[in-house]
């Protein structure tokens, strides 16, 4: 019956990176349209290369599979192929992240990434009434400058985002390097999020809200290592955007059942659940509800937060907030 709620529940997607959506046989037919050599002889041996030890090993993977993505029609054919899958889930609302400085690097032209993903996040509306907001991404491995720069190409496309975020490897790159930018971003009227507390310690989320006034933070799990954090992020209702199976498959946790997502929501935590890079974690949305579901021995009323959280620490407007908030209400009485 529990399975049946997670699954009949309005559900918004708040942590999911677009490039982490490229499932191995769309990586092997763009790298056909554009004749980019592989080094993996079939879509299954890359799928089986999926293994990992750390963030790193991770990302390793994922930049090398993003470089398939070359023009506005990959970006278009991305996007649409995540809204078609979600759709499933019973996910209606939808943040993802994209990472331009992936493939500007690589002489790809921002209108070209911009405008094939918004494209896509149309024809998704369009086919399936799932709404979205779009937040590109600085990476954190590279300079502040060269984020400088991004952020002044992505101005001219500033209309499409609700936000700007923060990504890639956490090691060695804390928030503060990155909080004249996002001084940038704020007086252009965006807000903030980022990724901290998944490699790096609880310090890392204070340092991430402080010193780049971040409203969301992205992961956030290392804060149970903080009670007072955990208590501070509870009344302040910062949202956490955790990923369970990632962080089971990144090796943050060993196993499912060490996940603090349910020890989160009992402390009055916005925290949702989401699935960050799909195809090389293991699953989508709902798969990760339902692992918590399972193995955290989550209840019907942390079901109903989980989905209401993620329409309250969306960048939805509170009326839509509102709505969706109620109909997550009716679906729960109507699964008794």
């Amino acid at each position: 019956m529990l399975e049946k709620l997670a699954s009949a529940l309005p559900k918004a997607e708040l942590h999911l990176h677009l490039e982490g959506t490229l499932e191995p046989e769309m990586v092997f037919a763009l790298a056909k349209k554009h004749n980019v050599r592989l080094r993996f002889p079939s879509a299954a041996a890359l799928r089986e290369a999926y293994q990992f030890q750390d963030l790193q090993s991770f990302l390793d993977l994922y930049y090398e599979g993003a470089g398939v993505l070359r023009d506005e029609e990959d970006f278009h054919q991305l996007t649409l192929a995540y809204m078609d899958r979600v759709a499933r889930d019973g996910v209606c609302h939808v943040e993802p992240f994209f990472d331009p400085q992936t493939h500007t690097g690589r002489g790809v032209a921002m209108r070209e990434v911009v405008e094939g993903v918004v494209g896509g996040l149309r024809e998704g509306e369009k086919k399936h009434g799932i709404s979205w907001r779009l937040i590109p991404c600085f990476l954190r491995h590279l300079s502040e400058e060269e984020a400088r720069k991004t952020w002044r190409d992505l101005i001219p496309f500033q209309k499409y985002f609700s936000a700007v975020g923060l990504d890639s490897s956490e090691k060695g790159n804390p928030p503060g390097k990155f909080s004249g930018v996002f001084a940038e971003v704020r007086a252009a009227g965006l807000c903030g999020v980022a990724h901290a507390g998944e490699e790096g310690p609880a310090s890392s989320i204070r340092e991430a809200l402080e010193k780049l006034q971040a409203v969301r933070i992205d992961h956030g799990v290392r804060c149970v290592e903080d009670p007072d954090l955990v208590r501070e992020l509870a009344k302040k209702r910062i949202p956490l955007t955790t990923c369970p199976l990632s962080n089971v498959r990144l090796c943050v946790y060993e196993k499912m059942s060490d996940h603090p997502l349910k020890k989160l929501l009992d402390a009055g935590v916005n925290a949702t659940a989401n699935s960050d890079d799909p195809p090389f974690f293991g699953g989508y949305l709902l798969d990760n509800w339902l692992s918590c579901l399972r193995e955290l021995s989550l209840e019907k009323h942390h079901l109903v937060q989980l989905a209401k959280n993620s329409f309250e620490g969306s960048f939805l407007p509170e009326k839509e907030k509102a709505k969706w908030m109620e109909k997550v209400d009716q679906v729960a009485a109507s699964c008794v």
